[in-house]
């Protein structure tokens, strides 16, 4: 009996196991070949190559524009995913109850997150043009006088209008994935709870938080990561400007590969 059970067991390991070989190769083979080439003293204008050891390293790390670029992604990271979040779970709240049209709403709101970031964000250029772009005209309107705000140019105004755009295309990311936690959210405990006299806040921490809690983090976890590695809708509004102002971790990485040729 023992036999006949331990091979189909082992069965099903065989048949992912091509699967999980094949992903393995595919993400471990650029991760190790990056890793050797970062020991080699490689440059696009040049064909010979030499052992480095940690001389790129040490080159690296000594590169404030390295320091600034992080600081920049983190900047970004730390202002719009707390924005976004809140937004989210907000939106999600107002769209829980069964409404006329609830469905035609959602997809409205999903629409900026199908959209390319690279499109997002030169179609947010246009808009945050001086000139002809709306914005300005709205600003100017409710100003009472014409107001030329440079956007992607003024060091004051390129990082709202930048974290603007993020928030604007990826919180509808957040309100989805919220939405679908809170619509699984035991009912009879909110009704138990108003019904003792807790009120909306005390009911939301101790019996909303607790049971959207893990789908809320990888949520987090996601947007973080994305975050981390932003580099589409930047390129597009300012290419990392004025100077190096926005430049991220992912445009000083292009930056050095692909204009400095430093490959290594």
């Amino acid at each position: 009996m023992t036999a006949a059970v331990h091979p189909d067991r082992n069965f099903k390991y065989w048949l992912v196991a091509p699967a999980i070989f094949l992903l393995l190769l595919i993400g471990l083979f650029p991760l190790i070949y990056s890793l050797v080439v970062s020991f080699m003293r490689i440059d696009m204008m040049d064909t010979d190559t030499s052992f480095a050891g940690l001389y790129n390293y040490a080159n690296l790390f000594k590169d404030a524009r390295l320091w600034w670029s992080l600081a920049h992604t983190l900047l970004i990271t730390v202002i719009a995913l707390p924005i976004e979040l809140i937004l989210g779970l907000a939106m999600a709240y107002l769209f829980l109850e069964r409404m006329p049209g609830r469905q035609l709403f959602v997809a409205l709101l999903v629409l900026p997150t199908i959209i390319s970031p690279i499109v997002a964000g030169a179609t947010w250029r246009l808009l945050f043009d001086n000139r002809y772009g709306p914005i300005n005209q709205i600003v100017s309107f409710f100003a009472g006088e014409r107001m030329d705000l440079l956007w992607t140019i003024n060091p004051n105004l390129v990082y709202p209008a930048i974290i603007f755009c993020e928030i604007w295309q990826w919180t509808p990311f957040m309100f989805l994935i919220l939405l679908a936690a809170l619509s699984n959210v035991d009912k009879s405990q909110l009704e138990a709870a108003e019904i003792d006299g807790a009120r909306f806040w005390r009911s939301f921490r101790y019996i909303v938080v607790p049971a959207i809690w893990p789908v809320m983090a990888i949520a987090i976890l996601i947007r973080g990561l994305d975050l981390f590695r932003i580099f589409d809708i930047i390129w597009a509004l300012t290419q990392g400007g004025p100077g190096t102002m926005t430049e991220t971790i992912s445009i000083y990485t292009y930056n050095q590969g692909f204009k400095q040729f430093e490959t290594s």
